[in-house]
C-alpha cells in the first residue's frame, strides 16, 4: 500500500522581505569595522534573552528573581528535613509534659530536638538522604545554570545600554514594540544577522517563538495533547507543565531530539523515504523518556506536594475562596494562542476576557447546590457566630481544645458555600457573554454558536477556563499520569509527528527552519470558510483550523503596524478592513439587514464597561481625533470643533465621510492612531528619545511601558495604554466580524458536514472512515466536505490547485466542484492530481547550511 511521502521542498516562498537580488546575500564587514554585536551566532537564544530581560524589568530584577529561586529550593528541602527529623511533636501537641525550672509555659524551642539527636535521625532516614542527594544534584545544576545565565544576561544588559541606548532604569517604561523597533534599526549598523541586510518584525518573532509556533500548530491540527476518556466523566484533555516539558524535551532540545540546534531540523527528518524508521526511533525514545519519568515519579511527586503546600497554604488560609476562582488552563492558552504571539500579548488578551468568562461560568450554578449551600452556610454561620461572641466575651475560650480549629474550618466552609451561591443580580444571558468572551479570546468551536446555554458547551469551555483547584490537582497528579501518557498514548502518534515536522517545516533565509503555519500565509494555509476562499491553495490537510491563519495574520499586522506583509496577505487584510468599514457605514445609514459588523458589535454590549472603546467609538461616538489628554491626566472628549483643520484621523481614510462610526473604524488603524496620539500627547513637552518615539506603539501587551522617564513617565504610560486599547479593540472587532461572517457562510452551505480526525493506528497509514472526535474538546466543526476517499498515500500537492471541496466563495466567486480526495496521515486529504509545478532551488550559502538533495529554501 502506498504511503504519504514528500521531500523537504514543501512550500513555495510565501514572501520575500529582502531587497531584490539580495535574497542570498552574505554581508561582509571589514574586520576593523565589526562591532561587538556583529554576526551573533545563536540569534534565537539572543532574542529570547533580550525579550526575557525586558519582561523581567531589567537586570537587577531578573538577578534577584534568580537568586530567590535558588534560595527557595534550599529552604523547601531544608525546612522539610527539619520538620521530619528535628521536631518533638508530642511536646508540640501537649502529649508530653516538660519540666521547667524557671517557667511553667511551654515555648517553641522546647519542641526542638537536640542537635545530636536530630543529626542521628537524619542519618538513619534513608529516604530523606536520597531526596537530599537528588535535590542537591538538581540544585548544583541550577546554580551552574544560574552563573551561566548571569554572564549571558550581563551581555544582554550591555546590548541594551550600548547598542539600543536604553538604560536599565528606563527599561520598565519601554514597550516591547519600541525595543523591537530599535533592534530592527541597529541591524543596518551592527549586522546582527549577516544573512540579511534588514531584519523584520516577523524575523524576530520567528526566532523567539520558533518552538512555541510548532506547539500551537500541533494543537491546532489536533495532534497534541492526546485526549482520553475517563469513567463517569467522559472525554477529557490532560496538559500540565510537566507534560509540556516532556513534549519540548522530546521534540526540540533534549538529547536525540528532532532538531540539531535551535534553528535547524535534522536533515534525516526532512526526507520522506525513511519515515517509518524515524517513527520507530522516535517511539523508542518516547518509551525511554516515559520510563525515566516513571522512575523519577516519587521524587517529583514529593517535590510537587511540598511546593504546592508551601505556596498555597497561606493563600487558602487568607482567601479560602481562591480555590473556587478560575484560571486559563495550560491547554487553553495553547489552543487560544495566535501564531507569532508573545507571552505578554497572549496574557493581556486572556486577562481582558477573564471577567466575562467568570460571569459565563457562574451562569450555570446548580439550583440544587445553591439550596444546599445556603442552608449549610446558615448552620455553619450560626455556630461560628456563637464561638466568635464567646471569644469576644472571654478570650480564654480560645484556650479550649479545638475551638480555634473549629473557627477556622467553619470560616472555610462558609466561604466555599458562598462560591456556590450566585449573585442575585446576575442576569442569565450566556449567548451575549460568550460573544463578549470571543471578542478577546478570538477562537471558539462552531458548535458553541447558539448553544451557549447548554451544559455541554459549559463543560467544554471549562477545559479552557478551569478551577484553580483543578489546576493544582492536575499539577500534583502530573508526575503519576505523564509517564503513562507518554508510553501508551504519545508513542502511537510517532509517525504522525514525523510527518508533521516534515510537511510543515520550511527554511526561511536568515531565520532557519520554522513552522510553515507561522508564515501566516493565507495562500498556503488559509481556510476557505474563513474569508480565504479564492485566495488559498491549501488542501484540507494543509489548512489551519478555526481560522487560525487568518486571525493570526490580522493580530500580527495590528500589533506590528510597521510590518510589511506579503502581497496575498496584504490583499486579504485590505479586503477585510474594507468590508468592515463598508458594513459599518451601511449600518450608520440604516442598512442593518445581514450586517455582520453591527451584529458583532451588539453582541459585545453586555460585556463591555460603560466607557468601553467599543461602546463609545462604534455605537454613535465622536471620532478618535477628539480624544486628548487633559491636565488631570484623564482622557477627555472634545466633540466640538473637530474637523479637517484639526487633523482628525477620519480624514486619513478615504471613501466614506460624514459617518462618525465609519470614521472611528477607519481611524482605528494602529499606525495613524499612534502618530496622531503621539503628536497630541507630546506636543506640549520636549521629546525624550525621539528615535524611539517616532515608532508606532500599537502593541497589545500588559506592560504599558514607554520611553518616558522621570516626571513624564505617567504620560508615556498613559499613551501606551490608550494605543494598546485601540489595537486590542480593533482586533476584537475584526475577530467578531470574521466569526459572524463565517457563521453566516456556514449556514448557507447545506452540503457541509462535520469532519473529524480519529487517532490512526500505530502505522499511521490508514484512518478509519467514520472518524468522530470527542465533543468535549474544543475542536473545529467546520471542515469542508470530502468526496469519497480513494487509496491512501497520495503525495501532498503543490499549491497550483484549489484544495477545498463543495465550498461557496462568498467574497466574490461561485461554487466550486469538489475534487477527488485521498487519505493522508493525520486525517488529512489531498487531491489525486499530480503536482504541476516544480520549485527552483535557491543556491546554498555555506557548509553549515548543507541540505539533502531536492531541498529548497523559503526566501
Amino acid at each position: 500500500m502506498a504511503h504519504f511521502d514528500t521531500e523537504y521542498q514543501r512550500l513555495e516562498a510565501s514572501y520575500n522581505d529582502s531587497p531584490p537580488g539580495e535574497e542570498n546575500l552574505l554581508v561582509h564587514v571589514p574586520e576593523g569595522l565589526k562591532s561587538q554585536w556583529h554576526h551573533i551566532e545563536n540569534l534565537d537564544l539572543f532574542f529570547q534573552r533580550v525579550y526575557n530581560l525586558h519582561q523581567k524589568n531589567g537586570f537587577t530584577c531578573m538577578l534577584l528573581g534568580e537568586i530567590f529561586e535558588l534560595v527557595q529550593l534550599v529552604f523547601v528541602v531544608a525546612f522539610t528535613v527539619f520538620l521530619a527529623n528535628c521536631v518533638d511533636y508530642d511536646i508540640l501537641f501537649a502529649n508530653k509534659m516538660v519540666n521547667h525550672t524557671d517557667s511553667s509555659k511551654v515555648t517553641l524551642p522546647d519542641a526542638f530536638l537536640p542537635v545530636d539527636v536530630c543529626s542521628s535521625r537524619i542519618r538513619d532516614n534513608v529516604l530523606g538522604i536520597c531526596i537530599m542527594v537528588i535535590s542537591g544534584v538538581f540544585w548544583l545544576h541550577r546554580l551552574i545554570k544560574f552563573i551561566y545565565n548571569i554572564c549571558c544576561y550581563w551581555e544582554i544588559r550591555s546590548f541594551y545600554t550600548n547598542a539600543l541606548k536604553m538604560s536599565m532604569a528606563d527599561l520598565p517604561y519601554f514597550t516591547w514594540q519600541e525595543v523591537q523597533a530599535r533592534i530592527v534599526e541597529i541591524q543596518k549598523e551592527h549586522q546582527i544577522c549577516i544573512h540579511k541586510k534588514e531584519l523584520t518584525e516577523l524575523d524576530i518573532y520567528h526566532r523567539i517563538l520558533r518552538f512555541k509556533n510548532y506547539m500551537v500548530a500541533m494543537v491546532n491540527k489536533s495532534l497534541l495533547p492526546v485526549p482520553f476518556r475517563l469513567p463517569m466523566l467522559g472525554d477529557a484533555v490532560f496538559y500540565t507543565r510537566g507534560l509540556k516539558y516532556n513534549f519540548e524535551l522530546i521534540f526540540f532540545w533534549g538529547p536525540g531530539s528532532l532538531f540539531e540546534n535551535e534553528w535547524s531540523l535534522k536533515p534525516e527528518y526532512k526526507r520522506g523515504g525513511n519515515r517509518q524508521e524515524l517513527a520507530d526511533k522516535l517511539s523508542s525514545r518516547i518509551l525511554w523518556i516515559g520510563v525515566a519519568n516513571l522512575l523519577l515519579c516519587p521524587v517529583v511527586l514529593i517535590w510537587q506536594i511540598l511546593y504546592a503546600f508551601f505556596s498555597y497554604t497561606e493563600v487558602i488560609k487568607r482567601e479560602p475562596g481562591s480555590l473556587g476562582a478560575r484560571c486559563w488552563s495550560l491547554y487553553g492558552r495553547c489552543y487560544l494562542r495566535h501564531f507569532n504571539e508573545l507571552d505578554h500579548e497572549l496574557m493581556s488578551r486572556l486577562s481582558k476576557g477573564y471577567k466575562a468568562s467568570s460571569k459565563y461560568m457562574n451562569c450555570f450554578m446548580s439550583p440544587l447546590c445553591t439550596v444546599v449551600a445556603k442552608n449549610v452556610a446558615f448552620f455553619a454561620g450560626s455556630i461560628l457566630a456563637v464561638l466568635i461572641a464567646l471569644t469576644i466575651y472571654d478570650e480564654d475560650v480560645l484556650a479550649v481544645e479545638h475551638v480555634l480549629t473549629s473557627i477556622t474550618l467553619l470560616g472555610v466552609c462558609i466561604t466555599v458555600c458562598r462560591s456556590f451561591i450566585p449573585d442575585k443580580h446576575l442576569v442569565f444571558c450566556p449567548e451575549q457573554l460568550l460573544k463578549g468572551i470571543l471578542a478577546h479570546i478570538h477562537y471558539m468551536p462552531d458548535h458553541w454558536q447558539g448553544n451557549a446555554h447548554r451544559y455541554e458547551t459549559r463543560d467544554e469551555f471549562s477545559q479552557l477556563f478551569q478551577y484553580k483547584a483543578v489546576f493544582i490537582l492536575e499539577e500534583l497528579l502530573s508526575p503519576m499520569i505523564t509517564p503513562f501518557i507518554l508510553i501508551f498514548c504519545l508513542r502511537r502518534k510517532s509517525l504522525e509527528i514525523i510527518d508533521f515536522f516534515r510537511n510543515f517545516t520550511v527554511e526561511v533565509v536568515g531565520v532557519g527552519d520554522t513552522c510553515s503555519f507561522a508564515q501566516m500565509d493565507v495562500r498556503q494555509h488559509g481556510h476557505p470558510a474563513w474569508m480565504s476562499a479564492g485566495k488559498t491553495e491549501a488542501s484540507i490537510y494543509q489548512q489551519a483550523e478555526d481560522g487560525k491563519t487568518e486571525l493570526s495574520l490580522m493580530h500580527f499586522a495590528i500589533t506590528n503596524p510597521q510590518w510589511q506583509p506579503p502581497r496575498e496577505s496584504t490583499h486579504f487584510i485590505s479586503q477585510l478592513k474594507e468590508k468592515v468599514q463598508r458594513e459599518a457605514t451601511g449600518g450608520q445609514q440604516g442598512v442593518l439587514s445581514e450586517n455582520h459588523i453591527f451584529t458583532s458589535i451588539q453582541s459585545m454590549q453586555s460585556e463591555s464597561e460603560p466607557r468601553s472603546l467599543i461602546a463609545n467609538l462604534l455605537v454613535g461616538p465622536p471620532s478618535l481625533a477628539s480624544l486628548h489628554l487633559g491636565r488631570d491626566s484623564s482622557i477627555t472628549n472634545h466633540a466640538s470643533g473637530v474637523g479637517a483643520s484639526d487633523g482628525s484621523l477620519a480624514n486619513h481614510a478615504s471613501g466614506v465621510g460624514g459617518s462618525d462610526g465609519a470614521s472611528a473604524l477607519r481611524s482605528l488603524s494602529p499606525l495613524s492612531t499612534s502618530q496622531h496620539l503621539r503628536g497630541s500627547f507630546t506636543s506640549s513637552r520636549p521629546s525624550h528619545n525621539d528615535s524611539a518615539r517616532g515608532r508606532a506603539m500599537a502593541g497589545s501587551g500588559t506592560d504599558a511601558r514607554t520611553a518616558s522617564s522621570g516626571s513624564s513617565a505617567w504620560e508615556g504610560q498613559l499613551t501606551s495604554l490608550v494605543l494598546s486599547e485601540y489595537a486590542s479593540t480593533e482586533m476584537s472587532i475584526h475577530a467578531l466580524y470574521m466569526h459572524e461572517l463565517h457563521k453566516q457562510q456556514s449556514r448557507g452551505e447545506l452540503s457541509r458536514h462535520t469532519w473529524h480526525r480519529e487517532d490512526s493506528d500505530e502505522s499511521s497509514e490508514s484512518v478509519p472512515e467514520d472518524a468522530e472526535a470527542p465533543r468535549s474538546l474544543p475542536r473545529s466543526n467546520t471542515f469542508p466536505s470530502a468526496a469519497s476517499a480513494q487509496q491512501e498515500g497520495a503525495p501532498l500537492q503543490s499549491s497550483t490547485q484549489r484544495h477545498y471541496g463543495g465550498t461557496i466563495d462568498s467574497l466574490g466567486g461561485g461554487s466550486r466542484t469538489a475534487p477527488r480526495l485521498s487519505r493522508l496521515p493525520m486525517g488529512g486529504w489531498a487531491e489525486e492530481a499530480q503536482a504541476g509545478r516544480q520549485h527552483d532551488p535557491v543556491p546554498e550559502e555555506g557548509s553549515e547550511d548543507e541540505l539533502p538533495p531536492h531541498i529548497h529554501k523559503v526566501t
